[in-house]
């Protein structure tokens, strides 16, 4: 009668233990937006077709000859939510390559994607072009990685 006893108590402590615990939030994603602009739409960005603005004069042609050309791809909508990427291009080659929205709303995504944006990032810029790797884990973000990098590089090659 009293192994039950102490079971049932072992068992009540347990639950009540489990059912107490509480989950703590991650922190940004080191280099992201902050949690309030995560749902807005990049900076010049207009209706989600991204925007295109040169540092060098207007008229001076696609990133030619050293000119430096920040590009916004478009907002690709994922299972998981919005992903959008920024690229740099200086002489024609991608020099920097940003996410600047991408799905951080519960811990599972910032996990996820805290390890897959920087290396989707460094593969753009090593790639030079949209034709890199899913990362393993964050297939949903590489596709909306990839097909907004795309519609970047598409809006250099109409410009």
């Amino acid at each position: 009668m009293r192994r039950v006893i102490l079971a049932i108590v072992s068992t009540a402590v347990a639950l009540v233990l489990l059912l107490s615990f509480k989950t703590h939030t991650q922190p940004a994603v080191p280099g992201s937006p902050p949690a309030s602009v995560v749902g807005s739409p990049a900076p010049g960005a207009t209706g989600g077709t991204g925007t295109a603005s040169a540092a060098s004069p207007a008229g001076s042609g696609p990133a030619a000859g050293g000119a430096t050309r920040t590009v916004t791809g478009k907002v690709v909508q994922t299972a998981y939510g919005p992903v959008q990427v920024k690229i740099t291009v200086t002489g024609g080659r991608i020099t920097a390559a940003t996410a600047v929205r991408y799905p951080q709303g519960t811990p599972r995504d910032y996990q996820i994607n805290s390890f897959a944006i920087p290396q989707l990032n460094r593969e753009a810029v090593a790639a030079g072009n949209a034709k890199i790797d899913a990362v393993s884990g964050a297939t949903y973000t590489s596709g909306g990685y990839t097909a907004s990098l795309q519609s970047a590089l598409d809006q250099l090659k109409g410009a």
